[in-house]
């Protein structure tokens, strides 16, 4: 049986400034016609849906939280810890009570219940920029309605700037440019779990009708939640569910303004909206790989994998399969697309808890804004950042019209 790195592979660096935007998409596609694996300075990539489906629920690997910063050369110190004992470092029944505890704050139900602050959001982010023609749709609608969001279901509305500060740099630690400018990230790290903590104190003395309150409580009613993980999985909610959110919202406009067809069918019927924001998620995940850690010895494929290798599952050609999806590569919202089907949320343990959340920002973003925003162009090219970890759109400079309505 061969093993992984005895194979002659292609190879990929996401890090090359060249592979953006479709190119990288035509990079993949390439790649993945030649074999189901390729090589990463970092790891092996798998094109292989099936096979990644597998990976994704094996018990035997867990993501690679520690080891990606042992790789940027943090090996010790509080932001160490704090990776270590995070959410996304735990396995097994660790990983799984955590994760219980925050389920009920991000159910379907839960979800539509904040629905109404959400459209709320955006029609007062459209009545801002309306006469004007034109933003960045990045500063005016991507980066704030999700902070908005989680500052609501955290209990502190108005403080969505933090949120996206923080958000920013509690991902950063997984990001080589940012780490390039580590000391300032590391501060701001440090700030964010210092203002989290005083969060926690401030709803264990008078608690209230949020998540940071209901975390709080768990721990007080005897769910062994400590005060440090109590902390911990705040923070965990804040990293991903602000920044993720923003990139793919900012992806959706720069996708619509390329297809302004979609556009125009979403402006005449809103009910698709909830259609395009799984389109939009499929089409351009944000999170074109997950990674994967190899525990233990094992094989897929009559490949073997020794334990330490590192994995990088494509969700980005995995969403694109044809044997699941009809035309995958092309951006349609009416087109009939299994939403379960869709990887950019992982799968198995470690599914995104904040899907049905990031699902119903998008639905509302789209669906509000497209009978209000007429004619949506780009002024100019999008300024795209790396394929690594979390696919960014640094600014999307966007004109249009402003529709009667």
């Amino acid at each position: 049986m061969p093993v992984v790195a005895d194979l002659d592979l292609p190879s990929l660096d996401p890090a090359d400034p060249d592979l953006r935007g479709e190119r990288f998409h035509r990079a993949l596609a390439d790649l993945a016609g030649q074999s189901w694996l390729a090589r990463t300075p970092l790891g092996v990539i798998v094109f292989d849906r099936t096979v990644s489906l597998e990976m994704l629920r094996d018990r035997r690997l867990s993501f690679p939280a520690v080891e990606l910063i042992e790789l940027q050369g943090i090996t010790e110190g509080p932001v160490y810890e704090r990776v270590v004992n995070g959410l996304l470092a735990q396995t097994g029944e660790a990983h799984g009570r955590l994760r219980r505890l925050l389920t009920p704050a991000f159910t379907p139900a839960a979800v539509e219940r904040l629905r109404p602050r959400i459209r709320g959001h955006v029609e007062a982010m459209w009545a801002e920029v309306a006469e004007d023609g034109r933003c960045d749709f990045v500063t005016a609608f991507a980066r704030r309605l999700p902070s908005m969001v989680i500052a609501d279901l955290l209990g502190v509305p108005g403080e969505d700037d933090r949120m996206a500060s923080y958000s920013e740099h509690l991902q950063g630690i997984f990001d080589p440019a940012l780490l390039a400018q580590r000391s300032a990230l590391e501060s701001v790290y440090l700030d964010a779990y210092r203002w989290i903590e005083a969060l926690v104190e401030a709803r264990r003395r008078q608690p209230g009708d949020d998540l940071a309150s209901a975390l709080v409580a768990a721990e007080a009613e005897g769910e062994r939640l400590t005060h440090d993980e109590c902390v911990s999985l705040i923070a965990s909610v804040i990293s991903g569910g602000t920044d993720t959110t923003q990139a793919q919202m900012a992806h959706g406009m720069r996708l619509f303004c390329q297809h302004p067809d979609q556009w125009q069918l979403l402006a005449e019927d809103p009910t698709l909206a909830a259609a395009a924001a799984n389109e939009v998620i499929r089409f351009e995940p944000i999170t074109p790989f997950t990674a994967r850690l190899v525990r233990d010895d094992t094989t897929y494929r009559g490949v073997g994998f020794p334990a330490g290798t590192v994995l990088f599952l494509c969700s980005a050609a995995a969403n694109r399969d044809p044997a699941i999806f009809t035309e995958p590569d092309t951006f349609d919202i009416t087109a009939a697309r299994p939403a379960g089907a869709v990887l950019t949320f992982g799968n198995g343990p470690h599914f995104c808890p904040g899907a049905h959340l990031a699902r119903a920002e998008l639905t509302e973003l789209y669906g509000c804004l497209a009978p209000r925003m007429g004619e949506p162009a780009l002024r100019s090219e999008p300024v795209l950042g790396a394929p690594i970890g979390i696919y960014p759109v640094e600014s999307l400079d966007i004109g249009f019209s402003a529709r009667r309505t």
